[in-house]
């Protein structure tokens, strides 16, 4: 499990912005510019943090039932204890752990898009096309190589 004393990146690049955290799934060029520590982060982010960073797919609706609170507010706090908006952030998650999957697994596309929780191949080839501009095939082929 890891702690809390992990930290969020937030960088921009050409291609996308690339938000992860520390022994996460791995990415090229992201360099820190907010680091997140427990006393900078209140205990439901710092939990929200965890769930997500687990693997298991939520959504922003199922983490404010979880806390009781309205999605908007649970955005809010989100964004002003991390300074990271919450949706690219649980994209980004997603996205980075459908790239571990892809290099590290024999799953097909359309079953790391059910895993990483997008419902539709489609929309999960368009959302990695957009963040490693390449298709996931073309990913998993290339990280194959570098195996070699």
């Amino acid at each position: 499990m890891r702690t809390l004393n992990s930290r969020v990146s937030f960088a921009s690049g050409d291609a996308a912005n690339t938000i992860t955290t520390d022994g996460g799934m791995p990415h090229a060029g992201a360099a820190p510019l907010r680091s997140l520590t427990s006393t900078m982060v209140e205990g439901r982010v710092r939990k929200i943090l965890r769930m997500v960073e687990s693997g298991t797919t939520f959504t922003i609706r199922d983490l404010a039932l979880e806390f009781n609170l309205s999605p908007s507010y649970l955005q809010r706090l989100f964004k002003h204890q991390t300074g990271v908006c919450m949706g690219e952030w649980i994209n980004e998650q997603r996205l980075q752990r459908a790239a571990y999957l892809l290099a590290n697994s024999y799953l097909s596309v359309k079953e790391i898009a059910h895993n990483v929780g997008y419902e539709h191949a489609s929309s999960f080839i368009r959302a990695f096309e957009r963040r490693f501009t390449q298709a996931p095939a073309r990913y998993r082929k290339q990280t194959d190589y570098t195996k070699c």
